[in-house]
């Protein structure tokens, strides 16, 4: 019988790869939103053709798992974070490094983006009045949430009185997975009874509101899996059996989601985010540490140019989709061409602006 090899150090390369798929899944995720029938994006043209639909099946797919996996990633590089800085510093790194970003793309990038929206428009009102009127940082939201989390582990913490010392365990069994996802699925269950989905949280922007408990869960288990080094010691067998249960819950829950209404839909479509959401991010993050662990130079450039492509990405979308415009061609084509011209675009625009004077501090 083969055994595995132990793990000793944790696989930050496996970490940072998956960062970078999971940034093309944001881009990737806007471009569908721009031609697919969710017209919830700064420049939308709305498929005619049953293409259209695949963009959906994407968007709600991707919406399942992608953002809870990037609060479990950024959960898993806390920790260490503030036992280098300090509780003030730490605090003071995490509003640096994501208040500025924010700021700048609500004064600098949003109004380029929201402009052909505006000029669409009947145009009665000022494009101030119609800028503070559509007030909502966009995809930063993400950094909105991301400084809540920092300042919450930082009080958590300083309650608990300095550095937690590295706490090695056994990596979680299967069972403990499915106790978790089901515990998850209950959560989102109840939380959507007070905040449904499709709710909208102006002025903070909260696009998935409805989704809240996953990151907050998703996020303390990366601070958890740091400590116990379960990233470097989650075996093959539970990553595979994660996929298969993603799978399951999505063959079997979405069609029941599709069929009923109500709080049946509601609690089948709870249930099948949860378990997929568990399943894949459990898979994906054995398959990425067993086979993709390694970097070469385009590996650490799309990496270190991973988080500005999260702040830049709307300006390239909007821009060659307008550039597109005057195609005429089915959804799923338009949005093939314009993801394989923005993806390029977005790392060659980071690259251009960490190359600014003090611009990597932040960055």
């Amino acid at each position: 019988m083969k055994t595995e090899r132990p793990r000793t150090a944790t696989r930050l390369l496996a970490v940072d790869n998956l960062r970078v798929v999971l940034t093309v899944l944001v881009v990737l995720h806007h471009v569908a939103v721009t031609y697919g029938n969710i017209p919830l994006w700064y420049y939308v043209e709305s498929a005619h053709d049953p293409s259209g639909r695949a963009l959906d099946l994407l968007v709600v797919v991707n919406q399942a798992f992608f953002m809870g996996f990037f609060f479990l990633i950024s959960g898993f590089f806390t920790p260490a974070s503030f036992d280098r800085k300090g509780g003030r510093a730490f605090v003071r790194d995490r509003l640096l490094r994501l208040g500025v970003p924010l700021l700048v793309f609500l004064v600098l990038l949003r109004p380029l983006v929201t402009l052909p929206q505006y000029l669409a428009e009947d145009r009665k009102a000022s494009y101030a009045e119609f800028y503070l009127r559509t007030w909502d940082p966009g995809p930063m939201w993400f950094a909105e949430v991301l400084i809540v989390f920092a300042v919450a582990y930082a009080v958590w913490r300083g309650l608990r009185r300095g550095r937690e010392e590295e706490a090695p365990s056994a990596p979680p069994r299967f069972r403990s997975l499915l106790l978790f996802a089901a515990g998850l699925a209950v959560a989102t269950f109840v939380w959507r009874l007070a905040v449904p989905t499709g709710t909208y949280v102006p002025v903070l922007g909260l696009p998935s509101p409805d989704y809240l408990p996953q990151y907050v869960a998703m996020f303390a288990a990366g601070t958890v899996a740091f400590r116990r080094r379960w990233f470097e010691t989650l075996p093959r067998a539970t990553g595979r059996a994660g996929l298969i249960t993603a799978a399951v819950a999505a063959a079997t829950l979405v069609p029941l989601a599709a069929t009923t209404d109500g709080m049946p839909a509601s609690a089948a479509t709870a249930a099948w985010q949860s378990f997929f959401a568990v399943g894949v991010i459990a898979g994906l993050v054995v398959i990425f540490r067993e086979r993709f662990d390694r970097q070469g130079p385009l590996g650490r450039f799309l990496a270190a140019h991973a988080y500005t492509v999260y702040i830049v990405h709307p300006i390239v979308l909007v821009a060659v989709a307008l550039a597109f415009r005057w195609l005429q061609a089915a959804a799923v084509v338009k949005f093939a061409l314009v993801a394989a011209i923005s993806l390029p675009l977005c790392w060659g625009l980071a690259y251009l602006v960490r190359s600014l004077p003090g611009a990597r501090r932040i960055l």
